[in-house]
């Protein structure tokens, strides 16, 4: 086996002898131990290959003079109209039980189902094509 990180090859190796000397009943530690190396090497990756490609981009923008292009809602707008969803979800629950039995508190959960959904989908990825597309046509 050719191991392409020759760190994490001598950490595999350090592990497969650790278990040949301390014996089976120590596996899980040792894969554990071992599987935490190899998670903590690809977060760095990955880190790195965000960090190189949000360089590409700024230093694509800088050179274009636009700005880079916003994300469609941030964190704080998600997570906000998530809670006030859940939060608005209870007295909505409780008209619906209130009023018309089960079918209300479905009928409640199927819009609160809905308001979230059509808020969702500003994010897909599909979707994005086809709003501007249609935007193009227009103007």
């Amino acid at each position: 086996m050719e191991a392409r990180d020759p760190e994490l090859r001598r950490e595999l190796d350090a592990t497969l002898k650790a278990r040949a000397e301390l014996g089976p009943e120590y596996d899980s530690a040792l894969v554990d131990s071992f599987l935490e190396k190899v998670e903590r090497r690809l977060d760095d990756t990955l880190d790195r290959g965000v960090r190189r490609h949000l360089a590409e981009q700024r230093t694509v923008a800088a050179r274009s003079g636009a700005r880079p292009a916003a994300a469609d809602g941030t964190f704080g707008e998600r997570f906000g109209f998530g809670a006030v969803s859940l939060v608005l979800a209870v007295p909505l629950s409780a008209i619906g039980v209130a009023n018309a039995g089960i079918g209300g508190l479905v009928v409640a959960w199927l819009g609160i189902l809905g308001v979230n959904a059509v808020h969702a989908s500003r994010t897909w990825p599909w979707s994005r094509g086809r709003r501007r597309v249609s935007s193009d046509r227009e103007g």
